[in-house]
């Protein structure tokens, strides 16, 4: 009989171990990214290895309309997406801008393992590299789910003059724990991302675009960062949107041009 008791026990023992073992798998689920896109004429590979690092591999998109001063747009996505088909997305919806973006440490073809750490470093590196290539006049981060995460970094350590977050979040601790309430997973996870934190104190001009229908990132994360950000310039969610779909909508290129806008403008 005392078996019966402590089978309960032992099973969720096993679930905490394959939590922690697997976590790494579960949130940069590298396998499932897809084949990159066909891109414009002009693409240039980009690649350098930071200073104790692994080396990145990332594109440079130059602007098909220039006009005015040159603006700099680094993109960072979600942790299933080709980097070089957000780069194509952000081409499309800013013409005018140099379009830079890097596959995370881990995704190939960059070297090394991912990790969230790694990623906030790598974020540091590749702006501090590219900056002078570029010499931009204005330089705007946007992140993309779990990419909002890393893009925050640079509001703190950059310098950078806008941010853009897409679908996101507070802390990654956070979410993960909204949607395991039964589970530790605060004390488990060794992923942390934080960027309510990261944003909190800063002066950089922020926009937050939000699907009102997101099932990964619970609604509470994304008010919960809002409410951390100091300088808020630009809120839309967009009614019907879910976390994977938003970007199928007109809606959504529209705000993203608003909100480049506000950011110039705030």
């Amino acid at each position: 009989m005392w078996w019966l008791l402590l089978l309960p026990v032992l099973l969720y023992l096993a679930v905490l171990v394959a939590l922690y073992s697997g976590q790494t798998a579960i949130l940069f689920p590298v396998g499932q990214v897809g084949p990159p896109p066909p891109l414009p004429s002009g693409t240039q590979r980009l690649a350098f290895t930071p200073a104790g690092g692994e080396r990145l591999a990332g594109i440079h998109i130059p602007p098909s309309s220039p006009g005015g001063e040159r603006l700099l747009v680094l993109g960072f996505g979600g942790n299933a997406w080709n980097a070089e088909a957000m780069a194509a997305l952000l081409h499309q919806i800013y013409p005018q801008a140099d379009i830079v973006a890097f596959h995370f440490r881990g995704y190939r073809p960059s070297g090394g393992r991912p990790s969230a750490a790694a990623f906030r470093s790598d974020a540091v590196a590749i702006l501090d590299w590219v900056g002078p290539q570029l010499r931009p006049a204005r330089t705007v981060a946007i992140g993309f789910s779990i990419g909002s995460g890393v893009a925050a970094v640079l509001a703190a350590e950059g310098p950078v003059d806008g941010l853009i977050l897409v679908t996101p979040f507070d802390s990654l601790g956070e979410v993960a724990a909204d949607h395991y309430p039964w589970l530790p997973v605060r004390r488990l996870l060794r992923h942390r991302l934080e960027p309510a934190e990261d944003l909190r104190g800063t002066n950089v001009p922020v926009a937050i675009l939000a699907g009102a229908d997101d099932r990964l990132i619970p609604a509470q994360r994304t008010d919960a960062l809002r409410r951390a950000v100091p300088r808020l310039v630009f809120d839309r969610t967009i009614e019907g949107a879910g976390h994977n779909d938003i970007y199928d909508r007109a809606e959504f290129r529209l705000a993203m041009v608003d909100a480049l806008a506000a950011l110039h403008h705030p």
